[in-house]
């Protein structure tokens, strides 16, 4: 049950839901490359927002919600970053023009937020219910942990799922875009352009890359608000930090090794809290094993920050070594991909 009130709750969700109608509809609007300055402010802004509203909820609600928010959010918002590489291949494999693809962006990710909204009530109704479900969230963190560190998680290409296949298979869609139609008539015929499957595309890869971190931040809080309020505000300076970072996404090449020490600590965390509250007769006679120490939140919030400010600042101070020495790091999407859009849209 939220420690929030419920006035302090219902006043989160009509702003969060203004942030994403100006995006949207005033400064979307437009269909434009944002400049650096853009971003940056833009970035900042949101970064402050989370903030003040951690603050917010430090007041309204006390020490530990605020400090769950804050884990949960840099936890988000960290996994957001990692999974831009995918974003990038993307509009490379569907062409789609610089000054769409912020639209694109903003579109594709108020759907993915419906459906993790889906996705929340679904996980803290079955954490409600089903304690022994940490176990199998725990593992499968562990074992997306071993993924990532290995470098299995990286993805030098992008593959349809079969709902944009099916979708192919069953609609007639065009080559080319007309500006941000998702409909026009051709020779007396209506077309799907190609903009409608890349909203479904980027909308259900992010619902697909909600498998990894809706465990992890239900292994920091259990609070749906809070889990749902970390989503919104990891994704609301998305589209800005896609521009931002561009071509040094490659750059950050430790930061799947921290995000890999993160999600293994919180599965780990996740296995002692079902041991803790253990009720499967298998073990320990379906008795809570009391001996299992709880991690406090605000460990949590200590390992998040060192782990992925350690691995930010790595990668820079390696990215500097490199310039000086001459060396690159390697793209790791697909250039030959890139190379093709930006043809096509010349």
């Amino acid at each position: 049950m939220s420690e929030t009130p419920m006035l302090f709750m219902l006043i989160t969700y009509v702003v969060l839901a203004i942030f994403f109608i100006v995006d949207l509809f005033v400064i979307g609007r437009r269909p434009h490359v944002p400049s650096t300055r853009e971003c940056v402010q833009h970035i900042v802004f949101f970064v402050a927002m989370a903030l003040i509203f951690a603050g917010l909820m430090w007041w309204v609600a006390g020490s530990q919600p605020s400090i769950e928010f804050l884990s949960g959010w840099l936890t988000e918002y960290s996994l957001s970053i990692d999974n831009l590489f995918v974003f990038v291949i993307i509009m490379a494999n569907f062409s789609v023009p610089k000054e769409l693809q912020k639209y694109v962006l903003s579109i594709g990710i108020t759907i993915a937020l419906v459906l993790r909204g889906v996705f929340i009530l679904i996980g803290a109704a079955i954490v409600e219910r089903f304690t022994w479900v940490f176990f199998l969230f725990g593992a499968f963190l562990l074992y997306t942990a071993v993924k990532v560190a290995r470098g299995e998680d990286d993805e030098e290409e992008f593959h349809e799922n079969i709902l944009i296949r099916t979708l192919r298979k069953v609609t007639h869609v065009t080559n080319d875009y007309e500006g941000r139609h998702l409909r026009v008539k051709k020779n007396g015929m209506k077309f799907w352009t190609p903009m409608l499957i890349v909203f479904i595309t980027i909308g259900t890869t992010d619902l697909m890359f909600a498998f990894d971190s809706i465990p992890a931040i239900f292994g920091l809080t259990k609070d749906p608000f809070i889990v749902f309020t970390a989503n919104v505000f990891a994704l609301l300076g998305l589209q800005q930090l896609y521009f931002l970072l561009g071509s040094l996404l490659d750059k950050l090449v430790y930061l799947p090794l921290g995000l890999s020490v993160v999600l293994g600590f919180i599965g780990v965390k996740l296995i002692m809290e079902a041991l803790h509250g253990n009720t499967l007769p298998f073990i320990n006679d379906g008795h809570h094993i009391t001996w299992v120490p709880e991690i406090p939140t605000w460990l949590s919030l200590v390992v998040i920050v060192v782990c992925i400010g350690g691995a930010a600042l790595a990668s820079v101070l390696r990215m500097h070594a490199d310039k000086r020495n001459g060396k690159g790091n390697g793209p790791k999407i697909d250039t030959k991909n890139v190379e093709v859009a930006e043809a096509k849209e010349q």
